[in-house]
């Protein structure tokens, strides 16, 4: 999984525990480290205060001997002394002659192999070269690490009398003990570091996301054609307030924008609704102004036929003002919101209800079940019915052979359909995107608002509507909204 699709919380909480961890294991190496460096100096001090000691012994056994003080008289003075001073200090002595032969050691008995009895040239080298005339050899046998000292012995005269040989062995058991202890308690803490800062991201990364998430659900919520809620959190981070405060200067842009936008659409609506009612109003006034004119110059009340011309102009006339009556009507239709009302009501019932004012008798009605209950507006349900059934009989042209429209009610994903198919001349493609828009028609007659209104009544009631068309074989609108 890639880090940057986490998300912002686990994100903060995995770098948080991450920086305790390794945190915790720095500290433990520095330790380490820390151990080993104090474990060197340690021996390196521990082998010199033995030598400072045991060389101080010697120089007093040198002093008070009887024997004369030379170097083949070495094995003699120290015959007894040795293993006293090795025994006082815990370390076993080597002393060598300046040409690096074995004197006497204060191991009693031991095989040929097991003390050099003889000086590495090298190591002779080193002790004369050196301006303290001391070395020290450090060499690892069977896992362990062994110091090897020399340094020079000197005689009353300040003469080189002898080699003096300290084989220290560096025994870290007390040292290990120490730091396998440290390490244990420091362990323990950062276990209790560790659950503390768990705690602390969790905290932490929800206070933080908290808030982040407040604004994401209110963008979220940002809608063009209502009104929008700022955001209004009084204790934050900087970082966080900027971020508020950009959001709510949108929002108050947007809201002014809105408003200048509604503003604009309401005019340009109303203006362009003024220019379709005085079209279609002028359709049918000319139609009039020409017969009252024709009747005007016609009239003879001599005329026998003056009855059935008066008829025949009185028929045109009423004719003309039912086609105004239509358009108003459809005009008011078209502008009357449809109220949404808690009406629970049979689907399948209203619809055929509907059907009922159609005398066409190839219209065909089908439900999947008897009783489909939805929450709809009864009178919005049949204008939504009536208006895709009359708009399939008008797609039909009227020398068809076998007209057919096809009405059906339906469950879907607990959502009702309704669909009406008709087999009539399809929308052709170019009409597709305009089929919704108030006023247009492909019709000579009619507003153009049939399609609009049911568009508008179906998403009132958080429906929707859609359709499928092929030209010369039909449509198919499907109307789909909740059910209870």
């Amino acid at each position: 999984m890639r880090l940057n699709k986490l998300s912002l919380r686990v994100r903060i909480f995995i770098a948080m525990i991450l920086l305790v961890l390794i945190a915790s294991i720095l500290i433990a190496g520095v330790t380490i480290y820390q151990y080993n460096e104090e474990a060197i100096d340690y021996h390196k001090e521990r082998l010199e205060r033995k030598e400072k000691a045991i060389i101080s012994d010697i120089n007093y056994v040198i002093r008070e001997t009887t024997y004369p003080v030379e170097t083949d008289k070495v094995p003699l003075i120290f015959k007894d002394e040795i293993y006293r001073i090795a025994e006082i200090h815990s370390l076993r002595i080597n002393l060598y002659n300046t040409d690096g032969t074995l004197l006497i050691t204060s191991k009693a008995s031991f095989a040929n192999d097991s003390i050099s009895r003889c000086i590495e040239t090298d190591v002779l080298n080193e002790i004369s070269n050196t301006a303290e005339h001391r070395y020290v050899v450090k060499n690892q046998k069977n896992g362990e690490t062994f110091q090897s000292s020399y340094s020079y012995l000197y005689d009353t005269k300040s003469k080189p009398l002898a080699i003096l040989n300290l084989p220290y062995l560096e025994n870290d058991d007390f040292l290990n003990k120490e730091l396998n202890e440290f390490l244990e308690r420091l362990g323990y803490a950062y276990l209790f570091m560790m659950l503390i800062a768990i705690i602390l991201a969790f905290l932490l990364s929800k206070y933080i996301t908290r808030t982040l998430k407040t604004i994401s659900d209110k963008i979220n919520e940002t809608r063009l054609e209502k009104r929008n809620k700022r955001i209004d959190i009084t204790s934050s981070s900087e970082e966080i307030s900027t971020l508020v405060n950009s959001y709510n200067s949108m929002i108050d842009e947007l809201e002014e924008s809105a408003v200048k936008l509604a503003t604009s659409e309401r005019e340009q609506a109303w203006r362009e609704m003024a220019k379709q009612v005085a079209h279609e109003i002028k359709n049918p006034l000319t139609p009039m102004r020409l017969s009252v004119q024709s009747f005007q110059r016609k009239f003879n009340p001599e005329d026998e036929h003056i009855h059935q011309k008066v008829d025949e102009y009185s028929q045109t006339l009423i004719q003309q003002i039912d086609t105004m009556s239509s358009i108003a009507s459809a005009f008011s239709n078209f502008a009357k919101m449809p109220a949404q009302q808690n009406e629970t009501l049979n689907v399948s019932n209203i619809v055929k209800l509907g059907l009922d004012i159609f005398s066409e008798d190839y219209i065909r009605f089908s439900s999947e079940d008897d009783t489909i209950m939805a929450n709809f507006d009864r009178t919005q349900l049949i204008r939504v019915v009536t208006n895709l059934v009359k708009n399939g009989i008008q797609a039909i042209p009227e020398d068809k052979i076998d007209p057919l429209i096809e009405v059906r009610v339906s469950l879907e994903n607990e959502m009702v359909k309704l669909t009406v198919k008709d087999n009539g001349v399809g929308i052709s493609e170019e009409n597709e995107s305009k089929i919704f828009e108030p006023k247009f028609t492909t019709k000579t007659s009619g507003m153009g608002l049939g399609l609009a209104m049911v568009k508008n009544i179906v998403e009132t009631y958080k429906g929707n509507i859609t359709f499928t068309s092929q030209q010369g074989k039909g449509t198919i609108f499907t109307v789909t909204f909740p059910k209870i």
